[in-house]
């Protein structure tokens, strides 16, 4: 009996020494204006899913979104929007071309670049390059067929554009076959890929998005991992970081602050990430109301404004986010149940060290 009483109170012990799961916060300071539906949309159409923001040089946006409800596939919607800065519609471009239109980029001339991360009815599975009046300038991949090797691809999710104009594919969504990255020239030659699927240094599972900082390096999220992996152009892995849970989006400005879009660790993992370089802040969710997924896109446009882009669940209709200065866009593209995460400068680093 003594020994028994002895258990129970080393297990009382312990109990009392294991940190209890402590309330959902959503009390973070948010001094920022939400805006919903930001954007004038074509008559009869109303925000589906929004996949992709992507401020151009000449200071005007494009929204890319999935027609109706999730999917494009047989509608007649076009999902690429180009806005102002002020919400203006200019232009509506893409119908009939998508099926699940999913990353996006804006090379150094304006021209957009528009991946399709699934395939039925005969499209899909490829990556377009559009002029800024809309005209397709050149196709990867091959319509409606899933493959591999130099040809074709299997649900590419994202696409970066090097100084250079080389163009970097990341390749496989959900469940795909390439778990891969894929370099073109700027001619659409291929030139070589990297990545299969794993857990291990250069393996990927789900490379779900890609951007590339001022010294040419390939930033990949690497979303099934929990990383980010960091490669050269040519693929050689020169580091990996753990502390943005699962990385959907993925935006680098020009001075090379990181920002990082984390939607899918849910409350289960939410939590202030602040170590090293990097400094977040935690999931937030509201009880009883739905839950905001940033998951693949925030921008900061040429104004130092950013804009991130939100599904909503359980409540009707989408909404698009503007806020102020892009070293606070965390404040603003936080949302219930998701994270946003940057770097700071190295101006910022030093100061603290020095402090």
């Amino acid at each position: 009996m003594t020994r028994l009483l002895g258990l129970a109170a080393l297990v009382g012990i312990a109990a009392a020494a294991v940190p209890q799961r402590s309330a959902l916060r959503n009390d973070l300071p948010q001094p920022y204006r939400t805006t919903r539906d930001w954007g004038a949309l074509p008559p009869g159409v109303k925000w589906a899913a929004v996949t992709a923001v992507e401020p151009a040089p000449d200071g005007t946006i494009y929204v890319i979104h999935r027609c109706f409800a999730n999917s494009c596939a047989g509608r007649s919607e076009a999902p690429i929007l180009k806005y102002d800065a002020n919400g203006r519609l200019l232009k509506a471009f893409g119908e009939r071309m998508f099926v699940f239109p999913h990353g996006a980029a804006v090379d150094a001339d304006g021209n957009l670049w528009v991946t399709d991360a699934r395939g039925e009815q005969g499209i899909g599975h490829q990556v377009f390059k559009f002029s800024p009046d809309g005209r397709v300038l050149m196709t990867l991949g091959q319509k409606g067929v899933s493959g591999s090797g130099p040809a074709l691809f299997d649900q590419p999710t994202d696409v970066a554009v090097s100084a250079s104009g080389d163009v970097f594919v990341t390749d496989s969504h959900r469940n795909g076959k390439n778990n891969r990255v894929v370099r073109f020239t700027k001619d659409g030659r291929y030139v070589k890929e990297w990545g299969r699927k794993g857990s291990g240094p250069g393996e990927l599972s789900e490379p779900h998005t890609i951007a590339i900082d001022s010294r040419g390096r390939l930033f990949v999220g690497d979303r099934e991992n929990n990383r980010i992996q960091i490669f050269d152009q040519d693929g050689r892995v020169l580091d990996e970081w753990h502390q943005f849970g699962r990385p959907s989006g993925i935006f680098i400005t020009k001075d090379d602050t990181l920002y990082v879009a984390d939607s899918e660790s849910g409350p289960r993992h939410r939590r202030a990430r602040a170590h090293g370089n990097q400094e977040g802040h935690p999931h937030r969710e509201r009880e009883g109301r739905p839950r905001v997924r940033v998951h693949r896109r925030l921008r900061v446009d040429g104004a130092g404004s950013f804009r991130c882009r939100g599904r909503w669940r359980g409540r009707g209709g989408q909404r698009l986010r503007r806020g102020g200065p892009a070293s606070d866009a965390r404040a603003a593209c936080q949302g219930d149940g998701s994270t946003m995460s940057r770097l700071p400068t190295p101006a910022e680093v030093a100061a603290r060290r020095s402090g």
